[in-house]
């Protein structure tokens, strides 16, 4: 098959035929039809993941066909259309059992883990466990954009900020994880203030439903843009950048017993943010995380896909090639794309 490999840490991939993979007994290969490129998949190229043995594929937001199947797989099929999250469980410890495979103690992520979706076929394990159905009115390219970025998002929304209608949600970066936020956020009846430092992104961020934007280079001070906004501070704050700027920002702006959820990844020089820690004791923020989303939580996730109250596929910036990835790859910290770019050619 061909794959986007790399051979050393940001060494510039190249795209190599490469042995097919073989399912696990417990997994299946899929036919990948579509796949993100996102910035996950630049910090594994830099190194920034310590999972990642070279050489190594990346890609972990896919959808596709399944082409084979393993000897104690009960549930697909070959044919089947799916996809899965970016986080996959075990489905034997502690936390699988309590239902939170999103932080599974023995995690199978492809891209990161083992070879991932930058590639025409990829092995999925546990596939029982970690595989998700497709809609047949869900076309690939919308449901790989799933598949990190909107899932992550809609549990931060959802699931760990508790948003509800009325509240004040501010979203720190307008990349995809911050677009879909908005989305999600504005679709559960939240008033919704959009951070970022490109006006091409706010506009984006207004048109799918933000009620306000901030530019962070055209105002004196971001949080107090964004306490005006909302009278008093927003009950919700993203962090969908992962920056320690932002960060701040968003623990800062809150209001009283407000809730910062942390989304964007902050790794190697970033990875000790400075933190007002005498506001979140005196105010009595919560601060939280937010890594991927169970597959067993995708249900209502889809079913406001298939009702229109969500259209991720709106997020798509645009479609590439696999070779076209290499370049879409090591240009993600220039944060140039707006939107989602999918790879649809194979």
């Amino acid at each position: 098959m061909k794959a986007v490999v790399y051979e050393a840490f940001s060494a510039p991939p190249q795209l190599q035929n490469v042995p097919d993979p073989t399912p696990e007994s417990h997994g299946v290969v899929v036919k990948v039809m579509a796949t993100g490129v996102c910035r996950s998949d630049w910090h594994g190229w830099v190194g920034h993941d310590t999972d990642i043995v070279l050489p190594h594929v990346p890609g972990h937001e896919l959808a596709g066909i399944i082409e084979a199947v393993g000897k104690d797989v009960t549930r697909w099929k070959i044919g089947d259309r799916v996809t899965v999250p970016f986080v996959a469980g075990c489905g034997a410890c502690p936390e699988c059992h309590s239902g939170n495979h999103q932080v599974c103690d023995h995690q199978f992520q492809p891209g990161f883990t083992h070879w991932g979706s930058f590639a025409q076929y990829v092995g999925i394990h546990k596939a029982d466990i970690n595989l998700v159905r497709l809609p047949e009115t869900l076309d690939f390219a919308t449901a790989a954009s799933l598949g990190c970025r909107f899932v992550t998002s809609f549990r931060a929304v959802v699931d760990q900020g508790k948003v509800s209608a009325g509240q004040w949600v501010a979203v720190h970066g307008c990349g995809g994880v911050g677009l879909s936020a908005i989305m999600i956020a504005n679709a559960i009846g939240a008033n919704v203030v959009a951070i970022d430092i490109s006006d091409e992104k706010l506009a984006l961020a207004k048109a799918l439903g933000a009620v306000a934007t901030v530019n962070a280079t055209q105002v004196a001070n971001v949080v107090e843009a964004v306490t005006t906004i909302t009278q008093g501070g927003a009950h919700v704050s993203l962090d969908a950048l992962g920056h320690p700027t932002t960060c701040f920002n968003s623990i800062s702006n809150l209001r009283k017993r407000g809730k910062h959820i942390q989304v964007g990844l902050m790794l190697a020089e970033n990875s000790t943010p400075a933190i007002p820690m005498s506001k979140v004791i005196g105010h009595e923020l919560e601060i939280l995380g937010s890594h991927g989303m169970q597959a067993h939580r995708y249900g209502a996730m889809m079913a406001m896909l298939q009702t229109g109250k969500l259209a991720p596929e709106k997020l798509i910036g645009k479609t590439i090639s696999l070779e076209q990835s290499i370049a879409a790859l090591m240009g993600m910290d220039k944060f140039e794309a707006t939107g989602v770019t999918v790879i649809t050619e194979f």
